[in-house]
């Protein structure tokens, strides 16, 4: 059972804490010299639009070139240079030829200098905070269950039979096929605990784990199985559920989405694929360019964010002063 996900009356980052222990962050992957830096950088805005306390970092392959890694820094981003992670050679037919090169992301859990971290993918946007999911247990692995309706399902039995766990009640998982398939998870979004042990142990297993279609997403499916625990639709709506699942979906509540659908990258939008001319997508395509066009959610610095939290402050100051004098005592010296 998922856990209740209620967001904090006080922030982690509102509770003072020592310098020297890790905090959370949140954390994306961009690989080559493509034009998947407008997509982190369309969510390293749209986090700060949601005033998300943490900082983004990037794990960049090598191929990322100095000038995409300039433009990640300017919006206030982490870079950090990671070396690929390649499955073992054999004849499986990937769902999409890239996803071959996403087991570099299991590197990510070497990010230690951090206690918890929210994975995203680069074609997500995060349009409402989501800093309380740092909050959840310890322990867990925590995503939004998959669907099971796309063409790129066809070679399993569920997408033979009808059987969708986001509606498992329209098609009954039949006996005579043994127990229903583990709940799985979309690999876009997902929060987890960094750990040098995990890392390794990530790194050994996938060496003796044959490549299968969805890569390092039934990887991480298969590692995990025991200790994932589904967390509710709104923080991976992930654009199919819009025509697959509408039931399923409350648009207005949702949190995060994943424009991974075939032709929804709104930086490559044209809107001649299948689904790609709904009114809701469209609104969505335009929600995110929206938030990159944005100049005044470019990164600024920390000085200008110094200068804007004490501009803040002053309507509180202003209301305790009214209140009544303020007495100010002299503190002791550090020194």
């Amino acid at each position: 059972m998922a856990p209740e996900l209620v967001p904090s009356l006080m922030k982690p980052a509102d509770i003072p804490v020592p310098a020297n222990l890790p905090g959370p962050a949140y954390v994306t992957f961009l690989a080559g010299n493509g034009d998947y830096v407008k997509g982190v950088v369309g969510l390293a805005k749209g986090l700060r639009k949601a005033k998300a306390a943490y900082p983004l970092v990037v794990a960049v392959l090598p191929d990322v070139p100095e000038e995409h890694r300039r433009i990640l820094e300017s919006q206030g981003c982490v870079v950090r240079e990671i070396e690929p992670v390649y499955p073992p050679e054999n004849q499986t037919q990937f769902a999409m030829a890239y996803y071959v090169i996403n087991y570099s992301k299991l590197r990510i859990w070497e990010f230690v200098e951090y206690s918890k971290m929210i994975y995203l993918d680069g074609d997500i946007q995060v349009y409402e905070n989501i800093d309380h999911l740092f909050d959840l247990p310890d322990g867990y692995f925590y995503a939004v269950m998959d669907c099971f309706c796309e063409k790129t399902w066809s070679h399993t039995p569920q997408y033979k039979i009808g059987y969708c766990q986001q509606s498992p009640e329209k098609v009954n998982w039949p006996a005579e096929m043994g127990e229903p398939p583990a709940p799985y998870f979309n690999a876009g979004m997902f929060v987890y605990e960094p750990s040098i042990a995990t890392y390794t142990d990530l790194l050994e297993t996938v060496k003796i784990t044959p490549p299968t279609p969805f890569a390092e997403q039934d990887f991480l499916n298969m590692y995990f199985r025991n200790v994932y625990t589904p967390i509710p639709l709104v923080y991976n709506l992930v654009l199919a559920m819009l025509w697959r699942h509408p039931e399923n979906v409350e648009l207005e509540k949702v949190k995060v989405v994943h424009y991974c659908a075939a032709g929804s990258k709104p930086w490559r939008y044209t809107g001649k694929e299948e689904n790609m001319q709904r009114e809701d997508i469209k609104m969505l395509v335009q929600k995110w360019w929206d938030i990159y066009n944005d100049e005044s959610l470019d990164y600024q610095g920390p000085e200008a964010e110094a200068v804007e939290k004490a501009v803040k402050m002053e309507p509180f100051i202003a209301a305790l002063s009214e209140a009544a004098p303020v007495q100010y005592v002299a503190a002791p010296s550090a020194a």
